[in-house]
């Protein structure tokens, strides 16, 4: 089973405005969403997706354990409530949203409930999110990399995640990436709207179709259709040598997503 290469993300969308956007989404085409826990609209996802009519095994859902949920003892029960929530008797795919601060629950212990979740069919795949190359690592001697279907990561393009992803490449770990449009910036940006300008194309779309030839998965999101619409289509825009250089260009290191307390020691 493979990561859809674009999904719509629901970070930080609430209530209303969190049905409104997932119904919209399913409306235009879009067959992924991912949500989590802490986002604290899971209910609000699964109403949308049943009000859709759509059928489950048309849909590919994502949701993300919080870390106050990695106990051995405590994962399971957890997940099963998010099912409840998001109304659907399994998900397709369940990470770890970050990784255990200081290591307060061993990451072994994390990952093997894990695995029992994915036994027991509450969840077809799972994965990690915001491991570093040592976490990675550690995850994948743990259980080896078959068992992790993705890492989802902050990448966009100004902060590339070069290591990270030449490390996940080379141990056969997919990447998805989050927050790649920058909150925006990349709209905005003079570079991707010129490329965008000669393919007849959105900065937003190039930003996107940037990362998916680079083999990441997307989950943009929005509230707006139009821009459900157009990022939808980034999977369409076919990138030149150039423009893959010009964007490799753009790479500084920014990171907009870094957590006191909670985010490891980036590579």
């Amino acid at each position: 089973m493979s990561i859809p290469q674009i999904g719509v993300g629901t970070f930080r969308l609430k209530e209303q405005a969190a049905i409104d956007s997932v119904r919209t989404a399913l409306e235009v085409g879009y067959r992924a969403i991912d949500t989590g826990q802490i986002y604290d609209n899971e209910t609000e996802v699964g109403q949308a997706i049943a009000e859709s009519g759509i059928r489950r095994d048309q849909l590919f859902i994502t949701t993300k354990i919080w870390i106050d949920n990695l106990a051995g003892d405590q994962l399971i029960p957890s997940l099963k409530a998010s099912l409840k929530k998001l109304r659907t008797d399994y998900v397709d795919l369940t990470l770890i949203h970050w990784p255990s601060p200081e290591a307060a629950v061993p990451l072994n212990e994390s990952l093997q409930a894990l695995l029992e979740a994915r036994e027991q069919g509450l969840t077809r795949q799972i994965g990690v999110s915001n491991f570093n190359i040592a976490l990675l690592d550690e995850a994948v001697n743990a259980i080896g990399a078959e068992n992790i279907a993705t890492n989802q990561v902050e990448i966009s393009p100004y902060l590339q995640n070069a290591k990270l992803a030449a490390f996940a490449s080379d141990k056969g770990v997919h990447l998805t990436s989050y927050m790649t449009l920058a909150y925006g910036k990349a709209v905005q940006d003079p570079v991707l709207q010129e490329i965008a300008a000669k393919h007849g194309a959105t900065s937003a779309q190039v930003a996107l179709a940037w990362a998916m030839q680079e083999g990441f998965s997307v989950i943009p999101s929005s509230t707006k259709r139009a821009n459900l619409e157009s990022n939808l289509k980034a999977g369409d825009l076919e990138l030149d040598e150039e423009d893959l250089g010009r964007i490799a260009g753009l790479d500084r290191g920014e990171r907009l997503v870094d957590p006191e307390g909670l985010a490891p020691v980036w590579d």
